[in-house]
């Protein structure tokens, strides 16, 4: 059962407010209080993108890496919201990158698949996650930037990121279809021609 003070720290995350967070830390607040779902404070705060509230919880020692009964954390929510702010301050905390989400995919598939250019951006270059990592639906980042991806600018620049990256465009997905050959149905010149160097 969540002591009142933890369960008043998880609604202050999960409305932002910085300040009362900080004082409830101070008051005893454990930074790693817990919802009934196993959803951390710090967590509320990547999903709110309330970057201060981040920020108290790291500095008074939040554990970056639990998950709730959804396999959420914060650097898993950071992939889906894309907040490079976010990102960083997580970061900070040392977040082991190899926990998957439900579809047992990392930060970086998400984030690919949602347009998060700059975050792509960010996550490669400051981390190393794997770029290869493959999910559970057999799909790594690249693959599902451009299968999920609308073969617009954003997720071109995402692929040409991944690739840079070290993104092995031979892994194909569970019926054999390279990222080229995906590229290549949907008509998306512009991938066909990096994937095709």
């Amino acid at each position: 059962m969540t002591s009142p003070l933890n369960a008043q720290l998880l609604t202050a995350a999960q409305h932002g407010q910085t300040a009362r967070v900080t004082d409830l830390l101070r008051a005893g607040a454990s930074p790693d209080a817990r919802d009934v779902t196993g959803r951390t404070a710090l967590t509320w705060a990547a999903v709110g993108d309330h970057v201060g509230v981040a920020r108290a919880l790291i500095a008074a020692g939040a554990d970056p890496d639990p998950q709730d009964r959804n396999r959420n954390n914060a650097l898993l929510v950071t992939g889906e919201t894309g907040s490079v702010a976010m990102l960083r301050e997580v970061l900070k905390a040392r977040p082991e990158l190899t926990r998957t989400n439900r579809f047992g995919g990392t930060a970086l598939i998400p984030a690919a698949h949602r347009g998060h250019l700059a975050y792509v951006r960010e996550l490669l270059s400051t981390t190393r996650i794997d770029v290869n990592h493959v999910n559970d639906l057999g799909w790594t980042a690249l693959l599902e930037a451009v299968i999920l991806g609308d073969g617009g600018p954003t997720h071109t620049e995402i692929v040409r990121e991944l690739l840079a990256h070290g993104a092995d465009r031979r892994i194909a997905d569970r019926d054999g279809v390279t990222p080229l050959q995906h590229a290549r149905q949907r008509g998306y010149a512009a991938m066909v021609r990096l994937l095709a160097l």
